[in-house]
């Protein structure tokens, strides 16, 4: 049975009775409550401008978010349903913190006919310091009801495009990684990393044309000062010099400029004079997705176009170890299908199980693996609860392992323009990482690529340490 309403009529109403509500402000409430009103004071939401601009130097509590309790008070409880505010006297005399307590107490001081009711208020903490007193007069119901209370919408905060933010301000203190920019001969690939280096993320050789990049730099007011340049004669000899400096150890990381992902992909790929090791190379979007609550990675997007098992292997794997990098310890991984049961005439679900099975095995290791899972119930609990699905990986996924390359790409533009989501790419599996941009990307999600790159380089910098140490 429902847990139900009942109002105290004018009638009902005596002078001496009193309501208490007790509620605990949480930043969540603080963010719902600005995010209502449309409040932008930045002491309720950035500890460095609490730091700034309060005593305490800690993040406050709108002062009406605690005279907001009174209202739910009178419209709940005392007089309950039908009620509606007067008037309202209130003097703060302490502010509140995230993490207090607050009771809100309200006592009947006087009734005026035909149905107005003033009330003596008081809010006070859990240290019995009083937050606020003051008198409000409401208009009490005059009709009788007893109501099932009523159950509102759950609401939660998504912090917008976090996730490359925490992913740049990670590599705060690391060393800038030296990354040979291949080819950026127009305003956008040469534009993100020069700001990567300005922010001591990389330390960038731009591999090019020198009179051409000297050219844009000038027509969009870019600073190069004090950057190396390579002179190449055209593209194909930018891709081959960018590759060789990486080959040789003098830079630890590769970033693709304006020119095709073919062309430098080619040199990359080369058996004689490219990046390749003895797994396969593979690329990850790492992707900033609002409404879900963790860093979403999918693969392989852009470079595998239809993966056997065999490279699906490799591809996972290299997921894996990214998601380490990231901090991700024991990244929950989702191989992707149409459908969630093993089907013969689908490969895709043949596959996925095969996988699955592997990493039982040690084949695949540093993940928990799962599949055949259709999308919705890789990545919500609720569908898949509904589905009967038991996995620790079903609607909790890090990492969604796609069939192919058209399924991939498609999923992760179909996050980045239905569901606001922002992409950064990056290929592993060679001997360095490797910064994959496109056109379309924003400068946050480039700013991201570097930084994915910088934790990797630093990540191989230690392995090798260790490797040699032992």
């Amino acid at each position: 049975m429902p847990e139900m309403m009942e109002n105290r009529t004018f009638d009902e109403i005596r002078v001496g009775d009193s309501a208490t509500l007790t509620r605990t402000c949480t930043m969540d409430d603080v963010e719902l409550f600005g995010v209502a009103i449309g409040g932008l004071n930045p002491t309720h939401y950035s500890p460095e401008s609490a730091e700034l601009f309060t005593r305490s130097g800690k993040i406050k509590a709108h002062s009406m978010w605690g005279c907001s309790l009174l209202s739910a008070l009178f419209g709940n409880e005392l007089p309950g349903p039908g009620t509606s505010y007067r008037s309202q006297d209130i003097t703060f005399t302490a502010p509140i913190d995230i993490g207090d307590t607050v009771t809100v107490t309200v006592t009947v001081i006087e009734t005026l006919p035909p149905h107005d009711v003033v009330f003596d208020c008081l809010a006070t903490k859990q240290t019995g310091e009083t937050v606020y007193t003051g008198r409000a007069r409401v208009a009490a119901p005059t009709v009788k009801s007893v109501q099932p209370r009523i159950q509102l919408q759950e609401a939660s905060l998504h912090r917008r495009h976090h996730v490359f933010e925490d992913i740049i301000t990670s590599c705060s203190g690391l060393t800038p990684v030296t990354v040979a920019v291949c080819h950026p001969c127009d305003q956008v690939s040469l534009e993100g990393p020069v700001e990567a280096a300005r922010l001591g993320l990389i330390a960038p050789i731009l591999v090019g044309p020198e009179a051409k990049i000297r050219q844009v730099a000038a027509e969009f007011s870019i600073d190069i000062a004090g950057l190396r340049i390579v002179d190449c004669a055209h593209s194909h000899e930018s891709a081959e010099k960018a590759v060789a400096l990486c080959r040789s150890g003098e830079a630890e990381a590769l970033m693709k400029g304006s020119l095709h992902t073919d062309e430098m992909m080619h040199e990359v790929a080369s058996r004689e004079k490219g990046l390749r090791t003895s797994r396969r190379i593979s690329h990850v979007f790492i992707m900033d997705v609002p409404s879900y609550p963790r860093t979403l990675m999918i693969s392989d997007a852009a470079i595998n176009i239809y993966p056997t098992l065999e490279d699906k292997v490799d591809i996972v794997q290299n997921a894996i170890s990214l998601a380490h990098v990231l901090g991700v310890d024991l990244p929950k991984v989702a191989i992707l299908s149409a459908v969630e049961t093993v089907y013969p005439k689908i490969t895709s679900t043949i596959e996925a199980a095969a996988l699955c099975k592997m990493a039982d095995r040690g084949q695949i290791t540093g993940g928990l693996l799962d599949g055949p899972l259709a999308f919705d119930n890789a990545i919500n609990v609720e569908a898949a609860k509904i589905k009967k699905i038991v996995s620790p990986v079903a609607g909790r996924a890090d990492i969604l392992i796609v069939p192919d390359l058209e399924a991939g790409n498609m999923l992760a533009k179909q996050l980045s323009y239905l569901a606001d989501a922002e992409a950064a790419g990056i290929v592993l599996g060679a001997r360095v990482p490797i910064v994959l941009t496109s056109r379309a990307d924003s400068a946050k999600a480039r700013l991201a690529s570097c930084a994915v790159a910088v934790r990797f380089a630093h990540a191989r910098r230690a392995k090798n340490k260790s490797i040699a140490a032992e």
